[in-house]
């Protein structure tokens, strides 16, 4: 691919991303014009450069309501979609990614875990925390069962993360039945089912932190993913020590959707869908398809969401209801391209 058309996919993905999140932020039960959204964010930045001539309540909307959500939105979608190329190449499979794989339903056990039962050991960040580490267990769970008994396959990978994202979603649907607090199992409840509600700027600055320094780390990686592309023996030829560094970002993986999942709840299948659109865009050089991943995935989850809070208005679908109806024909059809259905 010539730097040209690379330089335009990127453009065009940026300025897709940034008309998604104009159309996020003026389209609601309270519609506002699109233009008026950039001059309340430009009074916001720069007060003397727009005098502020709209009414108060639609700049209360715009700034403190819609504005973190949507910054969450593509913050979450981002974070997802690295993820998942990273995955599909540490592990060599096209169909994983942090839901399949377990991840997901890892964390959703932590974090059920500190809504639900009030366990707080990490203080303020203990729903991170516990995320984080339910997420790194389900993994190392995961890979541990697709090694036994051999080697790793394809159809052994995606057996035991099913598996064993079931078993563990199984536990926080007990942990939320069984608990004698109403209001704090519904709560958890909403929260499984995926969704960027109620979000506000004091929960946007830690997931944004992470997924840029994660994204970070996995571009400075790039050179060693597309290594392991060839195979474990050609990366060890090389020179990679490819236990070290699979275990490193198996972490760094389990970190991100640990995060990710404690602000959102579990929304699959973004990281599965998006490293396939970006490798068919751009290639699979993780130099290049992983900033196009992150852009892909900020704007699809900006849409999702956008969908999801508009198409039943004034009630609300939680939004990994609509990545689930978007990534599941999605899914299938990949396993029937690779022969596995």
């Amino acid at each position: 691919m010539t730097r040209f058309r690379y330089g335009a996919v990127v453009a065009g993905l940026a300025v897709l991303l940034l008309a998604a999140a104009t159309c996020a932020v003026a389209l609601g039960s309270v519609a506002v014009p699109p233009g008026e959204v950039w001059r309340i964010l430009a009074h916001r930045v720069v007060p003397s450069l727009v005098d502020a001539d709209w009414p108060r309540v639609r700049e209360t909307i715009v700034m403190d309501v819609r504005m973190p959500r949507v910054l969450l939105g593509a913050t979450v979608g981002a974070g997802l979609s690295v993820c998942g190329m990273a995955l599909q190449a540490l592990v060599r499979n096209p169909l994983a990614d942090p839901g399949l794989l377990g991840i997901s339903s890892g964390a959703g056990v932590g974090a059920v875990l500190v809504v639900v039962c009030g366990v707080t050991v990490f203080g303020h960040y203990s729903v991170s925390a516990a995320a984080f580490l339910g997420g790194l267990a389900a993994l190392l769970i995961v890979y541990a069962l697709a090694r036994a008994g051999g080697r790793m396959t394809t159809v052994r990978l995606i057996l035991a993360g099913v598996a064993t994202g079931q078993v563990l979603s199984a536990v926080a649907s007990f942990l939320i039945v069984t608990s004698d607090q109403a209001q704090k199992a519904q709560s958890a409840l909403q929260w499984m089912l995926g969704g960027l509600g109620g979000t506000g700027w004091d929960a946007l600055w830690l997931p944004a932190a992470v997924v840029l320094l994660g994204t970070v780390a996995l571009l400075g990686t790039a050179r060693h993913l597309n290594v392991l592309l060839a195979g474990d023996e050609a990366a060890a030829a090389l020179g990679l020590n490819v236990g070290r560094f699979r275990a490193l970002l198996f972490v760094l993986c389990a970190l991100l959707t640990g995060v990710m999942v404690a602000v959102s709840g579990a929304i699959g299948f973004v990281g599965l869908m998006m490293p396939h659109i970006t490798r068919l865009l751009v290639g699979a050089n993780h130099r290049r398809a992983l900033p196009v991943a992150a852009l892909l995935g900020a704007v699809f989850l900006i849409g999702a969401d956008l969908l999801a809070r508009t198409v039943i208005s004034p009630e609300e679908i939680p939004v990994g209801i609509v990545t689930a109806l978007a990534g599941g024909p999605t899914f299938l059809w990949l396993m029937y391209r690779k022969g596995l259905a």
